[in-house]
């Protein structure tokens, strides 16, 4: 059995999260080929998108999700993700188990809710139209007063299907949205299709990850038990070892490209799914570094990418339509790194703020 670096692994996975090389490629296949994306916040997908697709346009996204054929809801990990409307129809079931685990591990907040009663109510009251959690949860305690409205809110946001409703907000849902039934928003498009849906997500992560061990598919679908999963898909997959002796799973045709691959300087936003989806990241960045990169309140920072490996988090900043770009770099960077990183993170601050006046990028050691 072949033997795949951990450089290897880095370019395999930079190639299919779209990294090696800005790619044309419509939004809502974007979406998809990245397994979708974490959205805790709305404007950091648009970041992500425009660090991997040639020309993209903050409208882009705009337009895919009015045209709800890319939405925001709760899917892996139980935290809010964009994922086109396919997906979110194919692998809501499979995440489902996760969701449920979500609200059990919330126990002491959620003790003596009664779902049978309150998802039949939590329905009717979204029926009548969207609503943003601050509304949704008082007519809820209403009619459960002796339930705290954050148990409820909760009890709802994990065991109903729902999707946000976007709007022209400059990234495309307030910081209050509203949320509404998915098979509402979808229609004919929310019907869960037929097959395996957790071998299917399983696929769609090998596809946007691999190659990759089981314990790497957990960590990023919040699921249990994929091993058994994998060993149920051998015929459709190919196997390596990493250096440490691992089984990786992997697609036969997926790309795997060879080590000395250039990878140029990129910036991720904060919660990008490259940073969180596999239980070992050496492959991305130091270990000493992960707790940097994710704080203990869980909190992911935004990173930036040199030679293909996480260097440093970054953060911007405006003040009197003068735009500033903050680099800490986990150690010194060579001239050329920061010759790079300073070119490409002038755009992104001029893809961030387009009225500025004045952009400016500068690099500190931690």
């Amino acid at each position: 059995m072949e033997t795949l670096t951990a450089r290897r692994l880095n370019r395999a996975t930079l190639a299919r999260q779209m990294l090696l090389a800005r790619q044309k490629a419509e939004v809502v296949t974007a979406v998809e080929r990245l397994g979708g994306m974490q959205a805790q916040e709305a404007r950091h997908p648009f970041t992500g998108l425009w660090t991997r697709i040639d020309g993209f346009r903050r409208e882009d996204l705009h337009r895919a999700l009015h045209e709800r054929s890319v939405v925001r809801g709760m899917m892996m990990r139980a935290t809010l993700h964009l994922v086109s409307a396919a997906d979110y129809a194919a692998f809501h079931a499979a995440v489902d188990p996760v969701l449920a685990a979500a609200l059990n591990g919330r126990g002491q907040l959620t003790a003596g809710l009664d779902l049978e009663a309150l998802l039949p109510v939590a329905r009717t009251i979204l029926a009548d139209g969207p609503r943003d959690f601050t509304a949704l949860r008082a007519l809820l305690q209403e009619r459960f007063p002796e339930a705290g409205d954050r148990a409820l809110g909760y009890a709802v946001r994990t065991r109903l299907p729902l999707v946000m409703v976007p709007t022209q907000h400059r990234w495309a849902f307030p910081p209050s949205a509203d949320f509404t039934m998915a098979q509402t928003w979808l229609g004919g498009t929310g019907q869960e299709p037929p097959g395996d849906p957790v071998q299917a997500l399983v696929l769609r992560y090998l596809a946007a990850f691999g190659p990759a061990t089981a314990a790497d598919a957990q960590t990023w679908s919040g699921l249990k038990g994929l091993r058994a999963v994998l060993d149920g898909l051998r015929p459709k997959l190919v196997t390596f070892r990493d250096e440490k002796g691992r089984e990786l799973f992997d697609l036969p045709e997926a790309p795997r490209p060879q080590e000395d691959v250039p990878a140029p300087a990129r910036f991720l936003p904060d919660f990008d799914n490259l940073v969180l989806a596999h239980a070992d990241r050496t492959r991305l960045m130091a270990e000493e570094y992960r707790s940097r990169v994710t704080t203990k309140n869980l909190r992911v920072r935004a990173t930036f990418l040199w030679d293909g490996r996480v260097r440093g988090t970054w953060q911007a900043e405006t003040k009197r339509k003068s735009a500033v770009l903050i680099l800490t770099a986990f150690e010194p960077l060579p001239e050329d790194a920061i010759a790079a990183l300073t070119a490409e993170g002038e755009e992104l601050l001029r893809f961030l703020e387009p009225d500025a006046t004045a952009h400016e990028v500068r690099v500190e050691d931690s």
